[in-house]
């Protein structure tokens, strides 16, 4: 179904206040509003007003330089509009792409690209432009001419008439110009409105976007956001976001508008939250917990947030102290069963990271063994070791660091946990949070190391001595597992809970002119644990610098052939749950019309660049690293690329593409630099740490805003999108060889000497071969369609232009065939069961990772369950999907 003019923003009541309503009864100066809940929210100071003002004197002063530049840019003063002024009046142009070339002295230089299958993309501008000059220098029809020069009024005077063939000259122009409009706008000639934009070359706007990104306004954007913290649903998010929508609107957008959700979120309540060692006397302890204060006491609006879990449970416990290493089914097994230790009521405490990267699962595998409460703590093994408690003196994170973050289980729920499959809107029906499937039952915090080494020192003595293996690197501390006559620990965690907090998305709109209601949506999360420099604000950042940018173009007539979808989401570090409410709520438009998902949620935390994607993405990704060039090691990204062996690697969970991968279909990438020490999700994570440490000059930031810029051009304006069905079943054939160990490794079933039973795989092998067939009958196709609007001078029919865009859509609708949904009689259930949220048979996120991806992840649950006949079931559903979807792309 194509979205409607409101159906992607429906407003709902009561109304949003406007930003002077919303400060005058203070979400930044005062007691809080019905929109920032109540005492829940004392331990998160938003900015003074004395912060604030100095933030919107910066906004002002940005607002004047874009005012500038577009005044510049209509005027022709600026150095990008003369280009593109050039590019427009240069009747010699020639076709062809520009690259960057590597010299032989390590330097690089933009060349034009021969490459005849990009040549047909690009206009002759020379032919064009004459085409329109033959149409303007025309002649009065005779019969117009004398038909007016005939015409007598008698109110005119006599002199007059002898004009007659002037205004008849001038009446024939006038109907031929309504003629020409009416054309147009009927579009009764499909190419025509194509012919008119295309004076934007598709190659002179990759150009000036990329040469117009400006690392200084990207750091302007960065400071301006982790001035004060934004913690999901609190004033300093709420403040955020209608910063970014005013810069939305500023930058020209279509529709731009905040879209809210009530959900379920918790908060920490001070005084409401203990760690200590009750018993024996002689190791009486309590821990600190909150981080020292990262700016001076008094520094407006820069205070530290509490130290806390998202989705927590409430309660307090008590009970011996064992430690698990890093909190895997396999550590706990270890301790608990292969050690003969009792685990049953004890505190746990585990490290961060490890063979369990989920927090949410170390927890949820405690409470399968009984456990009562998980501490957890950042061991400087895996995160960066650095003395004393003095800020800065390193990219690490200090003694009393402290990663926050959620434990809601986001490998079997997303998005709003009261409502899974459903948005959060009024009147919507929510299941309780108690023993709830997408949340923990046993109560958890986070600790620094600093607060940590008490808790292991007091272990001595106790149970076993570990292994190298399990011992991390805290000082001072001899390791030792515990037991059930370890210390005694209190666990104290009681906050606010509030079920339906209001949070923000913010949207906004470049319509394509083309296919409108065919969306590219690009995102990035807003909310944060604290200041959140680089997660996620060196994304917001970046995606506020690509935005202004098209928004420019936007103001000097250039339009993409389909839409832009601009996302700021909220509430992203609790569950993804603003993009997913969203994704839940236009579920059938985005099944129906969702071209491309761009997620960038941390940008910039080093200097490798790394991607997880669909597999067809790795063309469009490939040809656009090349195209950017490292600005330290002086080489293209996608040289670089090519020499560390990197690619694509698969979607799990952990941000805002989930939804749009797993349950909307929508073919999805995610993408950033990386790098090693990053004070995750803790306050140490400053403007100052990313200036000073991670990226000097913002060069890095700029890079990304290239790739991202030149990613949305690829999908937005390209006649024909870049997606690789060959890669797509390369990629299936690796997956299912990687399925077949997995299987074995497992113990599945061999068949008997007649070669009955057993796990069979062959089903899904079948399937991708029909994929690999069509794949290579739509890459036939392409080359056709490029020889034939190349050979016509560049100039594209009406019946070519139709099977271009039914081309297209086959393409963009492959990932939606991919889901196990009602269609075509096919009676339910629907979804991976267990997590029937997850509806691709081909990517999700595994049950028992969190983070990490899961190919073909219908039948890996059912083989973790060593059912295996169910596991042959899912193989048999998986390939009539794929096998159907591979059929729909090129029909007989």
């Amino acid at each position: 179904m194509a979205p409607t003019e409101t159906s992607f923003y429906r407003s709902r009541s009561p109304p949003i206040p406007t930003y002077d309503e919303a400060t005058s009864s203070n979400p930044l100066l005062g007691e809080h509003t019905s929109l920032a809940g109540s005492s829940r929210h004392a331990g998160y100071q938003p900015p003074t007003a004395q912060s604030v003002r100095s933030s919107e004197d910066s906004l002002v002063q940005f607002r004047r330089d874009s005012e500038d530049s577009l005044t510049s840019l209509e005027s022709g003063t600026d150095s990008n509009s003369q280009g593109l002024r050039r590019d427009l009046e240069d009747l010699d142009y020639q076709d062809g792409d520009l690259e960057l070339e590597e010299l032989g002295d390590g330097t690089t230089r933009r060349r034009r690209r021969l490459d005849s299958r990009w040549k047909g993309r690009l206009f002759d501008l020379r032919k064009r432009v004459g085409k329109w000059k033959q149409f303007w220098s025309f002649r009065t029809p005779r019969w117009l001419a004398a038909g007016a020069t005939r015409w007598q009024c008698p109110s005119v005077p006599e002199e007059w008439r002898s004009g007659g063939s002037v205004i008849g000259r001038l009446v024939g122009l006038f109907i031929l110009i309504g003629a020409g409009y009416a054309l147009f706008a009927l579009a009764i000639f499909p190419a025509a409105q194509q012919e008119l934009a295309s004076l934007f070359d598709a190659e002179s706007v990759r150009g000036i976007a990329q040469e117009s990104v400006s690392s200084d306004r990207i750091r302007t954007y960065l400071q301006h956001i982790t001035s004060f913290d934004h913690v999901a649903g609190t004033k300093g998010s709420f403040y955020l976001a209608e910063w970014v929508k005013d810069l939305f609107v500023t930058a020209g957008l279509d529709e731009v508008k905040l879209n809210e959700y009530d959900v379920y979120l918790n908060y920490p309540r001070k005084g409401g939250r203990k760690v200590a060692i009750l018993d024996p006397p002689e190791l009486k302890w309590e821990a600190e917990l909150e981080e020292d204060p990262v700016y001076p006491e008094g520094d407006a609006g820069k205070s530290n947030t509490l130290v806390f879990h998202g989705h927590s449970r409430n309660g307090t416990v008590q009970g011996p102290l064992i430690y698990f290493n890093y909190g895997s089914r396999a550590d706990y097994k270890s301790v608990c069963l292969d050690s003969g230790i009792n685990c049953k009521g004890a505190v746990g405490l585990v490290r961060y990271g490890g063979t369990q990267g989920d927090r949410a699962l170390k927890v949820k595998a405690a409470e399968d063994w009984g456990i009562k409460g998980v501490l957890i703590y950042s061991d400087p093994a895996d995160d960066g070791f650095k003395k004393g408690k003095t800020w800065p003196d390193g990219p690490g994170r200090p003694a009393d660091g402290v990663q926050r973050g959620a434990v809601s289980l986001m490998s079997w729920v997303i998005g709003d946990v009261l409502t899974p499959n459903f948005p959060s809107i009024p009147g919507q029906k929510r299941i309780s949070k108690d023993n709830n499937p997408g949340l923990v039952n046993i109560p958890s915090l986070p600790l620094a190391w600093r607060d940590a080494q008490k808790l292991l020192q007091s272990l001595k003595g106790h149970g076993q001595k570990l292994p190298g293996e399990w011992q991390g690197a805290v000082p001072d501390v001899e390791w030792w597992s515990g037991d059930d006559k370890s210390p005694t620990v209190l666990l104290q965690n009681e906050q606010d809970e509030v079920e339906q907090q209001r949070i923000f998305n913010v949207l906004g709109k470049i319509t394509g002119m083309e296919q409108s209601a065919k969306a590219i949506i690009v995102g990035n999360h807003r909310d944060s644990w604290c200041f959140g420099a680089a997660d996620p604000g060196s994304g917001t950042a970046v995606m506020l610098e690509v935005m202004g940018i098209l928004g420019r173009l936007k103001s000097q007539g250039w339009r993409p052939l389909r839409s832009i979808i601009f996302a700021s989401w909220d509430a992203e570090e609790y569950n993804m749950i603003g993009s997913t409410e969203w994704v839940e709520e236009h579920i059938d438009q985005l099944r129906g019309n969702g071209v491309a998902y761009l997620n960038v949620d941390v940008a910039v935390s080093g200097d490798k660049f790394e991607a997880q994607a669909s597999p067809l993405f790795k063309r469009a990704v490939l040809r656009v690293l090349s195209r950017v060039s490292d600005p330290v090691r002086n080489k293209t990204f996608g040289t670089i690329w090519k020499e560390d062996h990197s690619a694509l690697t698969g979607l799990g969970a952990g941000s805002d593409y989930v939804a749009f991968q797993d349950l909307a279909g929508v073919s999805s990438l995610d993408f950033g630099f990386s790098g090693s020490q990053f004070p995750y999700h803790s306050c140490y994570e400053t403007f100052e740490w990313m200036e000073k440490f991670i990226d000097p000059g913002f060069k890095y930031h700029k890079a990304l805003a290239e790739i991202w810029v030149l990613l949305i051009l690829e999908f937005s304006q390209e006649l024909l999108l870049p997606f690789s069905m060959l890669d797509y079943a390369s990629a299936l054939s690796k997956y299912v060889k990687d399925l077949q160990t997995y299987s074995e490794k497992n113990g599945a079933p061999m068949p008997d000497e007649k070669g009955n039973g057993g796990f069979d795989l062959q089903p899904i092998a079948k399937a991708i071969k029909v994929l690999k067939q069509n794949a290579h009958e739509l890459e036939d196709w392409e080359n056709w369609w490029f020889g034939q609007v190349f050979g016509s001078g560049g100039l594209e029919t009406t019946a070519l232009a139709q099977q271009r865009r039914d081309h297209n859509n086959r393409l963009s609708n492959f990932e939606t065939d991919l889901l196990d949904i009602p269609r075509d009689n096919n009676k339910g259930p629907h979804g991976i069961p267990g997590r029937d949220q997850f509806k691709h048979v081909v990517f999700g996120p595994e049950l028992w990772s969190g983070y990490d991806e899961s190919n073909f992840p219908f039948i890996r649950d059912a083989i973790d369950a060593s059912n295996w006949t169910l596991a042959q079931e899912q193989v048999e559903k998986t390939a009539r999907i794929i096998a159907s979807a591979s059929e729909k792309l090129w029909p007989k």
